[in-house]
């Protein structure tokens, strides 16, 4: 009886297409933080999906490509890997993954120092977030925000941004949260 349930998993993979089989080994590879080998699988990966014209396929290996780019610090091949997944996702009306990349997006403006995109960014993340009535997302947004301006020499907003996160963990009574964010914004202003 033991030998079934290693056939099954033989038959699992051979029904998994070449493309299947070289996305996992490099989310695989990703996982252990092997850059190049996951670049390579996730690369032929794309090739396959292309060749199967299977845009989901084509958007997941995309998206991983731009976060290998964006690893490596090369942002402008990551924005092109993540517009492609993107533009895909767009015309599925995937919200939750154009959501998704959208916040890899900001975060790989904000690493490059393109502090006034990510900014743009992120407040179209903050007002996302606002719709969906996510309040975590929301201060943790915020906190970036606040970052980002003071990074951009913006003390002003920095400190209502960590206002603003304050105000939303005050409305849920966490106190201590409010005060060390009341406290940060302080200390932005005076510093």
């Amino acid at each position: 009886m033991t030998d079934l349930p290693m056939h099954q998993t033989e038959k699992a993979e051979e029904e998994k297409s070449q493309a299947q089989q070289d996305y996992e080994s490099g989310q695989e590879f990703l996982s252990n933080n092997d850059l190049s080998q996951a670049a390579n699988a996730l690369h032929n990966a794309l090739i396959g999906y292309e060749h199967e014209n299977n845009e989901n396929g084509i958007a997941n290996a995309s998206d991983k490509l731009g976060d290998i780019c964006a690893l490596k610090g090369d942002v402008q091949k990551a924005m092109e890997h993540y517009d492609r997944a993107y533009t895909i996702c767009e015309k599925h009306s995937d919200r939750f993954s154009l959501f998704s990349i959208e916040k890899k997006k900001a975060k790989l403006m904000f690493d490059a120092k393109e502090y006034d995109k990510a900014i743009e960014m992120y407040l179209d993340i903050l007002d996302e977030y606002s719709a969906l009535r996510n309040p975590q997302g929301s201060v943790t947004t915020l906190e970036t925000l606040a970052d980002i301006y003071v990074k951009n020499g913006n003390k002003e907003k920095a400190a209502d941004s960590y206002r603003m996160a304050a105000s939303i963990h005050k409305n849920f009574k966490h106190t201590r949260h409010a005060e060390k964010l009341l406290k940060m914004a302080d200390e932005v202003e005076k510093s």
